[in-house]
This record gives structure tokens, C-alpha cells and sequence, in this order.
């Protein structure tokens, strides 16, 4: 008989809630192929947690629109990479992007002309919080945003 998957969300008998949270990471390069690889992995981690559906999808979809703005926008050196971080604790989902690039993100009004520049009005109203800040270490900053879960 198979043993359940030690990582699932809170809510669910096969995990303690003294297990919580669970983390995962992933360095990706800076590269316009990474934005879908990180949407298909944060997918398969979050079907892993059994994160219900309606938030897994607008999860993968902010996290797009988080990689693409570090790919488009973080003006580092060639070789740097990505890091895209999710954790799930007992009170909250969070999705986390870190690149190189110094500058922080701000959202800008656009017309409906534009093509671009919409991302971060998405990840401000489809998510609970979001931020951004520069990284500690000193290099880049770090894109985030989060949901907070129904308490048991």
C-alpha cells in the first residue's frame, strides 16, 4: 500500500500540521523558456500539496507574470539566474521571484493600446498581498506575493 505524500496542504489527516511549512526552490536561467518551466513546476508542487485548484491556477499564473517581468526587465549580466521560491505554512500560500536586477517594480497605468505592462495590476488584484524588496545579500531583489488560507 502506497504512503501518502508527506507534503500536502493543511487540512489534510496524512500530514501534521507540525510539518508545516514546506519550501521548495529553483534556480532557473535567465531565459524566456524558464517562465514555462516555472509555471509546469510550481504546477506539479502544488498539485503535490493538493493546493485546490482555483488557487493553484491563479498562483501559476501570477508566477508567469513575475518571471517574465525578471526576464524582461532585470538588466543583470548574461549567466545570472532566476530564483523562484514557494512556501506553503499553515496561514498562507507565497510565491516568491528573486533576480539580479536592482530596480524595483512599480505598477504604471496603461492604455488599452499598450501591449505590455499590465503583470503587476494582476499580481496586486488576483493575490491577497504582494511586494517587493532589494535582496539582503545585495544583489537584485525579490517579487512576492501571497494568499492567506482558511484556518482549520
Amino acid at each position: 500500500m502506497p504512503t501518502p505524500s508527506p507534503q500536502r496542504p493543511p487540512g489534510t489527516s496524512a500530514l501534521p500540521r507540525d510539518r508545516l511549512p514546506l519550501d521548495v526552490a529553483w534556480m532557473l536561467p535567465r531565459h524566456p523558456r524558464s517562465v514555462g518551466r516555472a509555471r509546469r513546476r510550481l504546477r506539479q508542487q502544488l498539485d503535490a500539496w493538493k493546493v485546490p485548484e482555483a488557487l493553484t491556477e491563479t498562483a501559476v499564473l501570477l508566477l508567469s507574470e513575475l518571471m517574465t517581468n525578471a526576464y524582461q526587465h532585470a538588466r543583470a549580466t548574461p549567466g545570472r539566474e532566476i530564483l523562484t521560491r514557494c512556501e506553503l505554512s499553515a496561514e498562507r500560500l507565497r510565491i516568491e521571484v528573486s533576480d539580479a536586477g536592482d530596480t524595483l517594480p512599480e505598477p504604471r497605468t496603461v492604455t488599452v493600446e499598450e501591449e505590455s505592462g499590465r503583470g503587476l495590476a494582476l499580481v496586486a488584484a488576483l493575490s491577497d498581498n504582494w511586494g517587493a524588496q532589494l535582496r539582503s545579500c545585495g544583489i537584485g531583489k525579490t517579487v512576492w506575493c501571497e494568499w492567506a488560507l482558511p484556518r482549520e
